[in-house]
């Protein structure tokens, strides 16, 4: 009989308030891809940080290849093989590969450091994994993806046993994110267990083994990834049946808002030429780096461009900075939501009303009362939820933080409203709320272009489809064309790769 790599037995954890982990138990087996699913606020980040020691439970026990352990700390985590890869990667930029790879483990030689044995060690390691690049050079200069392989490398090479991975491809590109499917398959050959955490479920039903659901703090139930389909773990997941995952309904397209002509940047972009229309939801499709976000940014007045012009409601706009954009009723919700679209540290109430600060004023100084009616206003219609308005945006859950990102560009009342990556690392029930609004936006006769690089979220959700490839417009299909099936996945995919 083999025993488990990891078995969680009745582990509870309250905070003051909340009560984010009740009596979850379940198990995972040697050289196996376990994934956990459930929406934000089910209960997975706490249990992977009672795993890995950043939270004791409150109750509960946690056993590593049939032996009972107490995890006090990372280190003591670290200690007995469990290792986790944070979605929010922490490398150290300034130091070399070789001295991320061996940090805290130094090879020495006559009292100092070996540098050129470490170096030679890393060289193979990198070989190894197949990282075709010098181990000094210096972490900064490296990807996302490969970064994310590096995280992986410290993790095997300190003996983990279990690899946690959190929302590891949330930014990889396709072909970059199945670098790292096969890494993950040559790890559980090898007996390593991958505990996987993400919403792309069509990922998780491809590469996992079990999945593992939670809801509201609560063990729902684990099944067999091979059995079980899409849609069957998203009712487990939100507790309901959704008709549909994608909400889209028909809309009057109407008159053109926005109208770009041969809009150029060197080396980014060039001769992009398109329109929105009011009611009308554009889709951006391609590969990361095609020159997708550029283009919104362009458009935003965050980046300059050398040539072209833009029309709105067909009056020629010089667009020098995101002001400009505001002023001419555009907004725009980037696809990095931490860096760009909110202070974390700050209220929901001054999120919301931070680019219309002139609407709160009261006198010389801004009024909390003011702030407050317009943020409640925001709070029911997109239905954040939260503690309440003062709570700080970072306690809110991925999907909420977002709802804060487009409620404080609403107040600033747009008539243009670009959605660059919406739903990039929320779960299946807050994406499906996030549709919903900008179906409801689009009634209103919002125009709305979405950048996403998820196919079926662009299928499911566009009036019109525009594919942007090396930073160019490679094809444009109508949604009649799409819901005629005259369209799929790998026709766009094919558009993405074109030179």
């Amino acid at each position: 009989m083999t025993t488990d790599r990891l078995e969680l037995k009745n582990l509870h954890k309250r905070f003051p308030g909340v009560y984010a982990v009740k009596g979850v138990s379940f198990k995972v087996a040697p050289g196996e891809v376990h994934a956990l699913v459930g929406e934000n606020g089910a209960g997975k980040s706490t249990l992977m940080k009672m795993i890995i020691g950043e939270y004791l439970p409150d109750q509960g026990d946690i056993f590593h290849n049939g032996t009972p352990c107490k995890i006090r700390c990372i280190a003591d985590a670290q200690e007995i093989g469990i290792a986790m890869i944070h979605q929010e990667l922490a490398p150290l930029p300034n130091m070399t590969i070789t001295q991320n790879i061996f940090l805290g483990q130094e090879l020495m030689k006559n009292g100092f450091v070996d540098d050129r044995a470490m170096n030679a060690a890393a060289k193979e390691i990198l070989a190894e994994y197949k990282m075709d690049y010098e181990p000094t050079t210096y972490v900064e200069k490296l990807s996302v993806a490969q970064i994310q392989m590096l995280e992986i490398i410290k993790a095997v090479r300190k003996n983990a046993d279990i690899i946690i991975m959190d929302e590891p491809t949330s930014s990889l590109s396709e072909e970059e994110a199945n670098k790292l499917f096969t890494i993950i398959k040559d790890m559980t050959a090898r007996s390593v267990s991958i505990i996987y955490i993400s919403h792309r479920l069509e990922e998780i039903l491809k590469l996992a083994d079990k999945i593992t659901v939670l809801r509201d703090g609560e063990y729902i139930e684990t099944v067999d990834a091979a059995l079980v389909t899409k849609n069957r773990l998203i009712e487990l997941m939100v507790g309901r049946s959704l008709d549909q995952v994608y909400p889209k309904e028909e809309v009057p397209i109407r008159d053109t808002v926005l109208k770009v002509e041969n809009l150029c940047s060197a080396g980014v972009f060039k001769n992009i030429s398109f329109e929105v229309h009011k009611g009308e939801i554009l889709g951006i499709s391609g590969l990361m780096g095609a020159g997708r976000s550029e283009i919104m940014r362009a458009i935003f007045g965050m980046d300059p461009c050398d040539s072209g012009t833009i029309r709105i409601h067909g009056e020629q706009v010089i667009l020098k900075s995101p002001a400009d954009a505001i002023n001419k009723k555009i907004a725009m919700v980037s696809e990095d939501r931490k860096e760009y679209g909110l202070i974390l540290c700050r209220s929901i109430r001054e999120n919301i009303s931070l680019p219309n600060l002139k609407k709160c004023f009261k006198g010389l100084f801004i009024s909390t009362r003011k702030e407050l009616l317009e943020a409640q206003t925001y709070e029911s219609s997109l239905g954040i939820k939260c503690s309440n308005l003062n709570a700080t945006v970072e306690t809110l859950s991925g999907g909420n933080q977002q709802k804060v990102v487009l409620a404080k560009w609403l107040q600033s009342e747009p008539e243009i409203l670009i959605l660059d990556e919406p739903t990039r690392g929320i779960d299946v029930g807050a994406k499906f709320e996030i549709y919903k609004i900008m179906v409801e936006l689009a009634k209103q006769g919002m125009a709305i272009i979405m950048v996403s690089s998820e196919l079926p979220e662009i299928m499911g959700m566009s009036d019109r489809i525009l594919v942007i490839s090396n930073g160019q417009i490679t094809g444009e299909y109508s949604r009649n064309e799409i819901q005629a099936g005259n369209v799929t996945q790998e026709e766009l995919l094919s558009n993405a790769f074109k030179m």
